[in-house]
Formats: C-alpha cells, structure tokens, sequence
C-alpha cells in the first residue's frame, strides 16, 4: 500500500499546475493515510459497559451461590424447592430490586425481545412440561444461563447444549446499562 501511494503522490505532484494545488493534494493525501493508518480492525470496549457487566455477573453468582443447592419443585418459591420462574423472580427482586410477575409466561411479556444475549437478560424456552409449556433462565455470559432444572436443581447450563438449542425461543432484555 505504502508503493502505491508513494506512485500515486509522484504521479500526482508531476501533474501539478500550481504549488496551491499540489500543496492541497498532497494534505488530502497524507490525511487519508492518517486517517487509515491509526484505524484498528478491533472493536473498542468501553469501560462503563464492561463495568455494568462484571457487576452484572457477580450479582449473578452470589444469587447462584445461594441457591445452588436448591431442588426443583414445580410452584416452589424458597430455598427449599423452586421452579424456574420463581428462580428469577427471586433474582430480580433481591438483586436488582425490580418486582417481576411469578409465572414464565408472565415474564416472557416484559422488557424487549433481544437478539443476543447479555448478563441479566432472560432466555425462554418452549418444553412444554410446565403449565404454560415455557422454561426461562438469566442469562450468564458466553452462552450460559442460570436456571432451575427439573432433574438437578440450581444450576448453570449452555445455550449450545442439544437439548436448550433445540427448545430456545428467545431473549429479552428487562433492564437498560447505563452506558
């Protein structure tokens, strides 16, 4: 690329009429490679949004932390047994202090649908075993989620899994970053 600038300004300084135009080329010149040369093919992550995604992520764990050891129980809302609902209701209420509808279904009406996922968004899922045939996790990171599975309890699984990638339906985002 540098050999055929330097072509391209020789060429275009030997067709100069007047030092004027030659010095106005050859600025327009040099700024297109300023401008091209200091660009990066890297995306910049700002820090405000990595920041509001690692306490998102930690809010995450502390609430897995605590109810890991929970068991699934179909209507559950404590510790002792919970279903997947009640799992993010209790999340969003003691996390992020927001009140959340207790059913799945519910929960599937709020916020707004997203295309990818990040932490705190919910993820729903049709497998027809509850009453409304819907399953919903919080989304973790690198597709992960949080969930309340009927045959292991309190437990963080993978979108890529077979079984989650053939039962997705969506995600949706309920609360805004402050970016």
């Amino acid at each position: 690329m540098i050999k055929n600038g330097n072509r391209l300004l020789g060429t275009l300084l030997s067709s100069c009429i007047s030092t004027q135009k030659c010095f106005l080329i050859i600025t327009f010149v040099l700024s297109i490679f300023m401008l091209f040369g200091c660009s990066s093919s890297q995306p910049q992550v700002s820090g405000k949004k990595t920041k509001s995604d690692s306490i998102m992520l930690a809010k995450i764990d502390s609430h897995y932390k605590k109810w890991q050891n929970t068991p699934y129980r179909y209507g559950g809302t404590t510790l002792a047994g919970s279903d997947c609902s009640a799992l993010v209701m209790n999340f969003f209420k003691n996390k992020l202090s927001k009140n959340l509808p207790r059913s799945a279904a519910e929960q599937a009406r709020l916020g707004v649908k997203v295309n990818k996922p990040k932490a705190g968004d919910l993820v729903f899922f049709k497998t027809g075993r509850s009453r409304s045939g819907l399953h919903v996790g919080i989304y973790y990171a690198n597709g992960k989620f949080l969930h309340a599975s009927t045959s292991k309890g309190v437990i963080y699984s993978s979108l890529n899994d077979s079984y989650w990638k053939k039962h997705y339906w969506m995600a949706r985002r309920l609360i805004t970053s402050r970016s």
